[in-house]
């Protein structure tokens, strides 16, 4: 796949496709990481020698740390390239629905519609010192907008996913909330992925492993009628006045800045106070 992407670093090893994310300053979910996002799943899809997709990261500290608050309108318009509708929750549905078999090698903070992007994947692995997932929404009067509702109720039960949502709650690469398929060191991360991804590439026929997964989906995947609804609330919830001053506040503070939200938790737990 000779493209230059901006926020992506790719290579293809045969039927393979590694991504490995690389937005500075903390890999933001923004405009230019949605629209090579949508660029690179069209390519592999149309690349019919492309069976296997991996999303690795090139910062340590994040893998994708969240959504830019003040470029919503602009990300969600390159999301339509790809699915016709300005919706992420419509995106990463779409991934997941995707004959590829996508792998999400996870070190670092994921948060909010990262943590929903690696959701909508077949495959999570995680390093166990480094990898940390959460939803923090709540903290700012948001819900989760990009599928981690679905997911999240789906995965862990009505009231695990609730309580965690609703808590903002950190959970580590051990932990069991993701059902991740693999924890692992880091120096050993590496060799765990890549023996999964070259066997989905080689081991099975294409048209049954397409069937399987959406036999799979037909069970386990939330409606894209459920998908819009989360993504149209999120919105709603984006306009409140009070949504706005925390955001604002917490702007003053760091947020969306590398060094700033190491430590989100205590800063969005302070937002209540101004």
């Amino acid at each position: 796949m000779p493209v230059d992407f901006e926020t992506l670093r790719v290579r293809q090893d045969g039927a393979v496709l590694f991504a490995d994310i690389a937005a500075p300053p903390m890999n933001l979910l923004g405009t230019a990481l949605v629209r090579d996002l949508v660029s690179l799943i069209q390519r592999a899809e149309d690349d019919a020698a492309c069976q296997v997709l991996v999303f690795t990261s090139a910062d340590a500290d994040y893998f994708i740390s969240h959504v830019v608050v003040t470029r919503i309108n602009e990300y969600r318009e390159q999301a339509a390239k790809l699915t016709g509708e300005p919706s992420l929750a419509i995106l990463f549905r779409h991934l997941s629905a995707s004959r590829l078999v996508t792998i999400a090698q996870i070190e670092g903070r994921v948060r909010g519609a990262g943590n929903e992007f690696v959701l909508a994947c077949d495959m999570r692995f995680a390093a166990r010192e480094s990898a940390i997932f959460s939803q923090p929404e709540q903290g700012f009067g948001l819900i989760p907008g990009a599928g981690g509702i679905q997911h999240l109720t789906r995965l862990m039960g009505r009231a695990r996913a609730r309580g965690d949502v609703e808590r903002g709650r950190l959970r580590r690469g051990t932990g069991g909330a993701l059902r991740l398929d693999q924890s692992s060191a880091a120096h050993r991360r590496t060799w765990r992925v890549r023996p999964v991804a070259r066997s989905s590439d080689r081991r099975f026929p294409a048209a049954g492993r397409a069937a399987l997964k959406d036999r799979v989906n037909a069970i386990a995947l939330a409606p894209a009628d459920d998908f819009r609804r989360d993504s149209d609330l999120f919105l709603e919830c984006a306009r409140n006045p009070e949504t706005q001053r925390r955001i604002q506040i917490a702007m003053t503070r760091g947020f969306q800045t590398h060094t700033g939200e190491m430590a989100l938790s205590e800063m969005v737990g302070r937002l209540a106070a101004g």
